[in-house]
């Protein structure tokens, strides 16, 4: 285990030159990392690991020679590392990104696109995060986490709930946010409830185009339905909403119809879509008809919003450290009072489905 003040150490996979360099100056440019090397295919990455293992490996799916997904089902058998995806997250490449998390990767990013300075720059943000959340995952009995840079809170997306009180209506409507690890554990999390569970909005940290495969697959193994939301959306009884990515999602009421708004907007909370904002919609346009689920990720991207959703009388859970991926947003929402109850992942729907009433 690497001392507190170590930098975690990253290798680069990719078989693009300007991918492997673009990837190196980002990275090197968080004062928390150091690439100890680059490589263009599997083969070199395997010779490079054996003069020195990386914390984490960023790893491209599509190469020459050996395709990711056969590299990183290797390294998971014989010396696991946190591996981080990169991929372009094309439709076509989704599913098979989808697999690599099956087969073990921590986190997804997306590789750096020609662009605005702003768009480089939350290009930065995200991909240094995301490979220190791998390494914190592979650390997560540190005593602190790693410091973050500042952030902007959901003001910047919606404003704060007023004091009046939701009016109880019968349906009820839960928002999740997760994370590092995520993907697998909503899908631990939606696999047992009922078809016709309350309805279900989700924030699941993820890069564009990628959100609507991770849906289309939930929605094939769920006996919910399962989509990535669209505009307007109503939240029903049996189906579970995905908020798009690269757009934040916020829950809306008209009379007694819940509903999903899809929006562009500052990164909050340092993501696009942000949890904090899921959260500040659930408090302000449902209130005590909510339940909030805070799951396994890295930073505290909900903690604010579940605190928000307790004071406006929902009820309100955290997964717990031992079944998390990496303990930072559940942990940061414990920490700020936000938690009625913090429960073991495999545990969550049955309390949600109480809460519910159901």
């Amino acid at each position: 285990m690497k001392e507190m003040d170590q930098k975690l150490r990253v290798l680069v996979v990719d078989d693009s030159a300007v991918v492997r360099q673009t990837m190196k100056e980002l990275l090197s440019s968080d004062p928390q990392i150091e690439v100890i090397g680059t490589a263009g295919d599997p083969y070199a990455a395997a010779e490079k690991i054996r003069v020195e293992v990386p914390d984490v490996i960023t790893l491209d799916v599509e190469m020459p020679k050996m395709d990711g997904l056969t590299f990183l089902h290797k390294i998971m058998q014989q010396h696991p590392i946190p591996v981080v995806i990169c991929s372009s997250l094309t439709d076509k490449g989704s599913e098979t990104t989808l697999k690599a998390i099956e087969y073990g990767a921590v986190e997804i990013i997306q590789k750096p696109r020609v662009g605005t300075r702003q768009f480089l720059e939350e290009s930065r943000v995200r991909i240094c995060d995301a490979v220190k959340a791998a390494g914190f995952a592979k650390m997560k009995k540190r005593a602190r986490a790693l410091p973050v840079e500042p952030k902007l809170t959901a003001d910047a997306v919606i404003e704060k709930p007023n004091a009046r009180a939701m009016i109880q209506t019968t349906e009820k409507v839960v928002v999740i946010g997760a994370s590092t690890g995520g993907t697998e554990a909503l899908r631990i999390f939606l696999e047992v409830l009922p078809p016709d569970a309350p309805g279900i909005v989700i924030v699941q940290h993820m890069p564009e185009h990628f959100t609507a495969a991770f849906a289309k697959r939930l929605d094939n193994i769920c006996r919910v339905s399962v989509k990535e939301a669209e505009n307007n959306d109503t939240v029903l009884r049996g189906r579970a909403l995905i908020a798009p990515g690269n757009r934040h999602m916020l829950l809306k009421r008209s009379g007694a119809r819940y509903f999903v708004e899809i929006k562009d907007g500052p990164l909050v909370s340092r993501h696009r879509p942000s949890v904090d904002v899921l959260f500040r919609s659930a408090a302000r346009y449902a209130g005590k008809n909510a339940v909030g689920v805070i799951m396994t990720g890295m930073g505290d991207d909900g903690a604010r919003g579940m605190l928000e959703m307790k004071e406006a009388g929902a009820k309100t859970i955290a997964q717990d450290e031992e079944s998390c991926v990496v303990f930072g947003m559940p942990a940061e929402a414990v920490k700020r009072g936000a938690v009625d109850k913090v429960l073991p992942l495999d545990g969550i729907a049955q309390e949600v489905l109480k809460m519910c009433e159901f």
